[in-house]
């Protein structure tokens, strides 16, 4: 007796028949002619046009940056907030005060109401004239003093308070400030962008009066201004900005689209998706250096007198989101390239799918085993495979693209559910529906 139908193969052997027939396939196009493959003007245009890709990502990440700051309210004061509790900026907030409540101060008119009140108590003429010699220890007593009530003010949370509602206030003159039409609490002046914290020389003058110190009631209001940044150069950084700002909602889908036909240009689109991809993760590192390098150039020529450490702070929580910003592209560049990599016919490439398809299909056989049925639902899901991979990666960009200020743990979990659902594809799918055996025996 002989059998004439073919066994069903099972899930394993099926997966291992398809990993054969893809590198059967990949081995037999590799030693098709080579001849157009290149063409110099195509391959050049791809290059250039990932290349221009890369460089508008950059630009990119800096537009949308600087649109945040300067357009949304609450992106701002995010960015500056955390400032009014940092102790450099606190120090240097509190030294800036201190000097404007004395430049406020008389001492010598202290001195002589001293003298006069010590006069009319009838002290002898020497004491009287030692009175005079007091200057000194006056003025260093009335500056700890001050420099307390101010260290006290500017440490509470009522500081953190005015700071906050203030920046949250002054965001439009801030917007102004950085487009070149300065006014209100925010100014740009002699090169500087500044905010004005005259409310806590008031809360430090009221404190002095309620600590005995009457003549601090006479200090005028007097506008202080806190430098949050200045560089000689600012002029040209505010255009810079300004030309940002306007390209800034379009950049993002130009570099997209430019990529998307460096890619398309190419002959080899895997391989070209995978330059664009590391060109995007080298233009984000270059950017990232150059943050950090400027930020030393910035310090090394701040004006006499400034602090660098809050200057270092102000500098660090400007581009915060920047950095942020810089660190997710990155990351979605990475993972492109690490993904379009894995998808091609290169030994290690064959060997992950290889494995990864075996351990799915094994836990895919136990839970068969144990009664689960997937029926229609596998033969679908094989049928569709391709359209099913596609849509997960589609859904994904789209939610990385939509996503407002995405970080770098943004990318990584949306990473981690697009293999779940790559992982949860490759066990729904059973397969295609076998075919009838004949099951009639024939005899010879």
């Amino acid at each position: 007796m002989a059998h004439t139908g073919d066994e069903p193969l099972s899930n394993q052997e099926r997966s291992e028949l398809d990993e054969l027939r893809h590198r059967v396939g990949a081995l037999e196009s590799g030693t098709r002619p080579q001849v157009a493959r290149h063409h110099p003007f195509r391959s050049t245009g791809s290059v250039l046009l990932i290349l221009l890709a890369a460089l508008l990502s950059l630009l990119s990440v800096v537009a949308v940056w600087a649109n945040s700051v300067v357009r949304d309210t609450d992106r701002y004061v995010a960015t500056v907030g955390p400032l009014a509790s940092h102790p450099d900026v606190q120090r240097a907030v509190a030294r800036r005060v201190t000097d404007q409540v004395l430049a406020q101060i008389d001492v010598d008119t202290l001195v002589k109401q001293l003298q006069d009140t010590v006069a009319e108590k009838g002290v002898p003429p020497k004491a009287a004239q030692l009175v005079g010699n007091l200057r000194a220890p006056i003025t260093s007593g009335l500056k700890q003093l001050v420099s307390g009530t101010v260290e006290r003010v500017v440490t509470s949370t009522a500081f953190e308070t005015v700071w906050v509602e203030g920046n949250r206030r002054a965001h439009s003159a801030v917007e102004k400030a950085l487009t070149g039409r300065a006014d209100g609490a925010a100014s740009l002046q002699n090169n500087q962008v500044a905010i004005d914290v005259a409310p806590i020389v008031a809360r430090v003058k009221d404190r002095l009066v309620k600590a005995g110190l009457g003549v601090a009631a006479k200090i005028p209001d007097v506008h202080t201004n806190f430098v949050v940044f200045e560089s000689k150069d600012i002029g040209k950084i505010k255009t810079y900005m300004r030309v940002l700002q306007i390209m800034g909602n379009w950049l993002p889908f130009i570099a997209l689209l430019v990529a998307a036909a460096g890619v398309y240009t190419a002959f080899n689109r895997r391989h070209a998706l995978i330059g664009a991809a590391l060109a995007v993760f080298a233009a984000m590192l270059f950017l990232g250096i150059m943050l950090t390098v400027f930020r030393d150039v910035y310090l090394d020529h701040l004006p006499p007198g400034a602090s660098p450490p809050a200057a270092g702070a102000v500098y660090d929580a400007l581009i915060k989101f920047l950095r942020a910003g810089v660190r997710a592209l990155g990351a979605v560049a990475l993972v492109t390239a690490v993904g379009a990599f894995l998808s091609g016919p290169s030994r290690i490439a064959v060997l992950v799918r290889a494995s990864c398809r075996r351990s799915i299909g094994a836990v895919r056989d136990v839970a068969v085993s144990g009664g689960l049925r997937l029926g229609a639902v596998g033969r679908f899901v094989h049928r569709f495979k391709r359209w099913i991979g596609a849509a997960i990666v589609v859904v994904a960009a789209i939610i990385l693209f939509t996503w407002t200020y995405p970080t770098t743990m943004v990318v990584v979990w949306t990473a981690v559910i697009v293999l779940a659902g790559f992982a949860i594809r490759e066990f729904l799918d059973t397969g295609p529906a076998p075919a009838a055996t004949d099951s009639r025996a024939t005899t010879p």
